[in-house]
């Protein structure tokens, strides 16, 4: 099947969101929705969400599900807000846990906060089904990036998260905790898989040098031939060293801070403190 596809790009964090539609129905899904948040003031917005939230309404859609590729660390996700307005489900790979019980004790948490992933509606082991109305979804865990990655494929197109950037960027960086180089080529290498026509759509695009617009969508054919850091011809053990030293360049997201803490609990706000503030905290010399 060949699902209807509509991007959001957020540009103030380079961040893709899409909205998959059944062909044959008004049945949809979200994936990666944005928050915007401002770190010098500490607030947030939902003009992105809204958008999506247009979208769905003037299409006369019904958006049942909520996908995160992961949980992001360098936008907030909106998906609280979309489920309150839309009714959706927020889904999510099995392995937020590890993230959850990684973090937690980063941003010390406390024990109100669980770590089981039951803020979510929906985790998702390897190959676990996901129906957008007559579309079947298989969702395939793609980590290496970090440990909950998942990329969701719906007929003809694959949502690939941070896990592929277009051909002429690369890959996404291993360096988070949870994450390996390793295990990014060999879950790279099961996308590879798919068939060489399926469609891929990406989170986020840099703009490298010698191009002068935003691209997300590429092929499996095209990554195959032409990604600079994993296509045909690059082994794993090359692979692993290209990582290592682009990896060894980046600077930390501008927003993983509070973008892990919000993501970690299906991007909701952690509580608010007994004069009714919410509190994002700021590990000092940690991370």
């Amino acid at each position: 099947m060949h699902p209807e596809v509509q991007a959001f790009f957020d540009k103030p964090t380079n961040t893709v969101s899409y909205v998959v539609k059944d062909p044959q129905s008004n049945i949809c899904a979200i994936i990666d929705p944005v928050l915007e948040y401002a770190p010098e003031s500490g607030h947030t917005s939902t003009v992105s969400a809204q958008a999506i939230e247009v979208f769905i309404q003037s299409g006369d859609l019904r958006a049942d599900w909520i996908l995160e590729t992961h949980a992001h660390a360098d936008h907030l996700s909106a998906a609280p807000y979309l489920k309150e307005r839309l009714g959706s489900k927020i889904g999510i790979g099995a392995n937020i846990t590890i993230v959850q019980n990684v973090f937690g004790k980063v941003f010390n948490a406390g024990s109100e906060f669980q770590r089981d992933g039951s803020q979510f509606d929906a985790l998702f082991d390897d190959g676990a089904a996901i129906e957008i109305g007559a579309l079947c979804g298989c969702a395939i865990h793609t980590p290496g990036h970090t440990p909950d990655s998942m990329t969701y494929v719906f007929g003809d197109a694959a949502f690939v998260g941070d896990t592929l950037f277009m051909p002429d960027y690369g890959t996404a960086r291993c360096d988070f905790p949870g994450g390996d180089s390793r295990q990014l080529y060999r879950s790279i290498q099961k996308i590879f898989a798919l068939p060489p026509q399926t469609r891929l759509f990406l989170c986020h695009d840099y703009l490298p040098p010698g191009r002068t617009e935003y691209r997300w969508e590429t092929t499996i054919a095209g990554q195959r031939a032409h990604n600079i850091q994993i296509n045909d011809g690059v082994t794993e053990d090359q692979f692993v060293e290209i990582r290592k030293r682009r990896d060894a360049t980046l600077e930390m997201p501008r927003l993983i801070i509070p973008s892990v803490q919000v993501n970690m609990r299906a991007g909701q706000l952690p509580p608010a403190e007994d004069n009714g503030v919410t509190y994002l905290k700021v590990p000092v010399n940690l991370l």
